[in-house]
């Protein structure tokens, strides 16, 4: 269980560089897939749904049979929301939109906010820009100048994420 951690299911089929059909884990697919919706939006979008959780490396998804042979497979509503009851996060083809991942929960212990891929990586630019933004205060007297100056520094970078919808209020 951890709060940084997305596992997600199935496998996907692709094409390596010499143009040979190959079966790749669902990370393969998934890193493109939040890289992309990174460029096409901001890291506390979630990388899922047909807008932002396309997936473009993969040609269909699915799993290797005892056989080895690889099985396409299109996950049908009731094993995405069982899937998803256990945080995994299916990766499934979607009539109209292609191989899609539809879903972004984290393996956090408890229900909290932080059981989403989204805001786990909001809290973690958070983290980076409230870091950067104390690193010219270390060893400056600790009194009222210097507490508003982080204050208002703060308050700006907020306000800045509330016009970027990562917060509301």
């Amino acid at each position: 269980a951890d709060e940084y951690l997305g596992i997600f299911y199935p496998q996907g089929q692709t094409n390596d560089l010499s143009g040979n059909t190959v079966v790749v884990p669902a990370s393969h697919m998934m890193l493109r897939t939040i890289a992309r919706s990174d460029d096409q939006s901001f890291q506390w979008f979630a990388p899922a749904g047909t807008r932002r959780g396309g997936i473009t490396n993969a040609s269909s998804a699915g799993y290797i049979t005892s056989e080895g042979e690889f099985q396409s497979v299109a996950l049908n509503e009731g094993q995405r929301d069982t899937l998803y009851s256990n945080a995994i996060n299916p990766v499934t083809f979607l009539s109209g939109a292609g191989l899609v991942n539809f879903g972004q929960k984290t393996r956090a212990k408890n229900a909290s906010s932080l059981d989403r891929i989204n805001v786990a990586r909001l809290v973690i630019y958070l983290r980076s820009q409230f870091n950067k933004l104390a690193k010219p205060y270390i060893f400056e007297p600790n009194d009222k100048i210097t507490r508003d100056e982080i204050k208002a520094q703060a308050d700006s970078l907020l306000l800045e994420l509330v016009g970027q919808r990562a917060l509301y209020d």
